[in-house]
């Protein structure tokens, strides 16, 4: 599980997300998502490309070592994006002013030491995983299952990828939502009164076990009937979320509860820690000693 983990995941640097993934064995940044860290612009996107404009005039090398590399967009989906390795990073920190410059530096290079420890012990890359979510505020127990659904949704990708329909993850993976919660990814964000972030970091434990059903179930499935166009593949897909359906409706039964709710499970956690720091008395502090925002 390590392994599927390690790939691709997110770091935090003063509690802001830095997406980051593996490539020739190195991670490699958004340029983005340092670019808006560093330059605190409302439009980071807008500002990296004319700063890529002027870098491009100036140093040519820019080109070889930045890289589109898909990571996960805010919508769940994966976009090709511009990625830099440290050596590029540090290049990029360099034409931006600013005074998070020298951290972000010293933070550059504990992430590279963390890499090494992981290829040494892979376990490392769960772990630092789970004290990612863990600094959120999630409890143990949902971490445990969100940790397993990365690595169940990480195999049904990758089979996916075996046959060449990595284009078609958005399209594959609402006909898993659909068959089994009657709503498309988009329709369930908003169902939950979310308009961005991933929507699997706000499922309640339960969503979350009902979607790795699913999504093992379509693998499965996928495999054993050797689909390979997308046809087939839709097919597989549905018929995986029937699986975690017929779950979901014998749960409905014994519990007289839909485990499909409109829950938002990252802001209930929010207001529950908040509601006990409130009644925390000055000498006995929260976790971290501080309040949630």
């Amino acid at each position: 599980m390590a392994k599927d983990i390690k790939s691709q995941k997110i770091a935090l640097f003063e509690w802001k997300e830095v997406r980051k993934t593996i490539y020739k064995n190195e991670w490699f940044f958004s340029v983005v998502d340092v670019v808006w860290i560093l330059s605190e612009s409302s439009d980071a996107r807008k500002y990296w490309n004319k700063l890529a404009e002027r870098l491009r005039n100036e140093w040519s090398e820019l080109v070889t070592i930045c890289h589109q590399l898909k990571l996960e967009s805010l919508d769940g989906k994966k976009y090709a994006t511009d990625c830099a390795n440290t050596e590029g990073i540090l290049r990029i920190i360099q034409s931006i002013p600013s005074p998070k410059a020298e951290p972000f530096k010293r933070w550059l290079a504990q992430v590279g030491y963390e890499r090494i420890q992981e290829i040494e012990n892979p376990e490392l890359a769960m772990m630092r995983m789970t004290e990612i979510y863990e600094k959120k505020w999630y409890p143990k127990e949902w971490v445990d299952v969100r940790i397993r659904g990365i690595s169940v949704r990480k195999d049904l990708t990758d089979e996916w990828d075996e046959r060449w329909w990595e284009l078609a993850y958005g399209i594959l993976t609402n006909e898993v939502y659909k068959a089994y919660s009657g709503m498309t990814n988009e329709q369930w964000k908003k169902f939950k009164w979310m308009e961005k972030w991933n929507l699997r970091d706000w499922m309640t434990p339960t969503e979350l076990i009902l979607t790795m059903l699913a999504e093992q179930a379509t693998k499965d499935i996928t495999k054993s009937r050797r689909a390979e166009w997308l046809p087939e593949l839709k097919k597989a897909s549905k018929d995986g979320g029937w699986v975690a359906f017929k779950a979901r409706k014998e749960l409905k039964a014994q519990t007289w509860t839909d485990p499909i709710s409109k829950k938002n499970y990252l802001k209930e956690i929010k207001e529950e820690k908040n509601e006990i720091w409130k009644k925390t008395p000055p000498n006995l502090p929260l976790k971290n000693g501080r309040k949630l925002k």
